[in-house]
């Protein structure tokens, strides 16, 4: 009576382990043909990609910076992907899978790190494969009324 049901939970277990071990390999950060750990997230929404080098003012890489964009895209903006990713040590992000076609191009990618921050323009129409730089600043004061 019991070896169905210890059957039945085996099975079941190794199914999960297999499942997060999959999820698990499938979320390793990856790396380029030099063997350098690379800070990368795919939105799976089209063909385009960017990358990004973000810097402080002085000139530095900018370890850990948290880039984040939000993309409105297909018929009417309906689908809409926010995607971040953090810098590596050489202050390098990579965002993938992005459409070709956005809602109100040029998309903004923000980078923040200890108050510093910086916007970088780009609009996969025109660029679908691109790299640019990104320095970050101290955000101008807000005049207040």
């Amino acid at each position: 009576m019991k070896s169905p049901l210890i059957f039945t939970c085996c099975l079941s277990l190794t199914f999960c382990l297999l499942l997060v071990s999959a999820m698990l390999a499938q979320n390793a950060p990856n790396t380029t043909n030099a063997g350098e750990k690379f800070s990368q997230i795919d939105g799976g929404a089209g063909p385009c990609s960017l990358e990004l080098t973000v810097t402080t003012p002085d000139g530095k890489p900018a370890y850990a910076a948290s880039v984040k964009v939000h993309i409105p895209y297909r018929f009417g903006g309906f689908h809409k992907l926010d995607l971040e990713v953090g810098t590596d040590q050489q202050g390098k992000a990579k965002f993938t899978g992005l459409p070709s076609r956005v809602r109100r191009p040029p998309l903004e990618f923000d980078a923040t790190l200890n108050g510093l921050s910086g916007i970088a323009a780009y609009d996969p129409g025109s660029e679908c494969q691109a790299k640019h730089d990104l320095v970050l600043a101290t955000p101008a004061p807000t005049a207040s009324q």
